[in-house]
């Protein structure tokens, strides 16, 4: 595999653990579950739930879009947001109220204040345990249901015939809260004091009924996929893994075949025997082989015939052919007739002179 595929393998193998990993081990800040009457953790309402059921108090749970209520009857709906919710109501919650109806959100908006984060509230039903400093510093005493000087924590407005009642605290009665009897009582005390039928809303919190699935279309797992982040996440990887494949591996283009290179056998003979004489360590062989040839070569160059000579009979037939120096001739000679090995660098030097020699019987 080429350099430039494998890096490009890497990479996309990297992007996706670093995305795997964000799935899996990335903390979940989510606040959906917040509230849900089906959540058993600390912040979920499925202890008071349950308190509610074995009071024998009719409680339902809401899986519709708020729209969809049409019940004649008085109705008080229990909304726990995970997030701080404004004060005010929209067109359709404020007429549905002023027909007579009770909306309670816990978890409005407020400002923090100085007040202790944990305080015990006075109620009919006990001591209440509200854990934030957030009140509310807007309703008059009338108003309030559970404060204290820094302001309301509990407060109801009125809207014709209807009320809200809204809790700056959106854990009044969560699980958390089992050890506090009376936070359970006097939130029942709420959603029952007009005797109105009773739902909790779920929807906000992604339940839905089939029929509501059905309409949204997140009937199928396909539809779920589509409109969750994963969705766009994963094309977006698709995306780019397939970029890369293309400018990387050219899988898209025309097949090219590959060139099959010319074998020297000559040139690969050579080197393998380089490579053993190297491993052997035998640079005496290689003086006396080397020098036997380039000795041939300049003997050829002189006209002196292909019968080695004498050192000092080739060296003064150098002198008189050339007018050269025959130090460099009479250096090379002499290292080459000996017995034992020499290092790499000397070998190497003596390589060296007999081509400056070449050079000289060239010229």
């Amino acid at each position: 595999m080429k350099r430039s595929n494998r890096l490009a393998w890497m990479g996309a193998i990297a992007l996706t653990a670093i995305v795997l990993l964000s799935l899996i081990a990335a903390p979940n800040n989510t606040k959906l579950n917040t509230g849900s009457t089906y959540n058993r953790a600390s912040d979920g309402y499925g202890a008071w739930y349950a308190f509610m059921q074995q009071q024998g108090i009719s409680i339902k749970r809401w899986q519709k879009p708020f729209s969809d209520i049409q019940e004649n009857s008085p109705l008080t709906i229990l909304q726990v947001g995970g997030y701080p919710r404004e004060t005010t109501l929209d067109s359709q919650e404020r007429e549905w109220v002023e027909k007579g109806n009770t909306l309670i959100i816990l978890g409005a908006g407020a400002r923090v204040t100085e007040a202790e984060f944990s305080t015990m509230q006075k109620s009919p039903q006990g001591d209440i345990k509200i854990d934030t400093r957030r009140r509310y510093q807007k309703a008059n005493s009338k108003q309030v249901d559970l404060g204290d000087r820094f302001g309301a924590v509990v407060w109801e407005e009125n809207y014709k015939k209807g009320k809200v009642i809204f809790s700056t605290t959106p854990y009044l009665a969560a699980n958390a809260y089992q050890d506090y009897l009376s936070n359970f009582k006097y939130l029942a005390s709420l959603v029952t004091e007009k005797g109105n039928t009773v739902f909790v809303d779920e929807y906000i919190h992604g339940y839905k009924d089939a029929d509501v699935r059905k309409k949204e279309s997140e009937g199928d797992l396909s539809s779920f996929f589509t409109k969750t982040p994963l969705f766009p996440m994963l094309v977006q990887v698709s995306i780019l893994l397939l970029v890369l494949i293309w400018a990387q591996n050219r899988r898209f283009g025309k097949p090219v075949a590959l060139d099959t290179p010319v074998v020297d056998n000559s040139e690969a003979y050579i080197q393998a025997l380089a490579g053993v004489l190297q491993k052997a360590d035998t640079t005496d062989f290689v003086l006396q082989m080397v020098g036997k040839q380039e000795q041939l070569q300049l003997q050829k160059a002189l006209g002196l015939g292909q019968v080695l000579l004498e050192r000092q009979a080739l060296i003064n037939f150098w002198i008189e052919k050339t007018g050269a120096s025959a130090a460099e001739l009479d250096a090379v000679l002499k290292l080459q007739s000996r017995k034992e090995p020499i290092s790499e660098r000397e070998l190497l030097s003596w390589l060296g002179k007999w081509r400056s020699i070449r050079l000289i019987r060239n010229s």
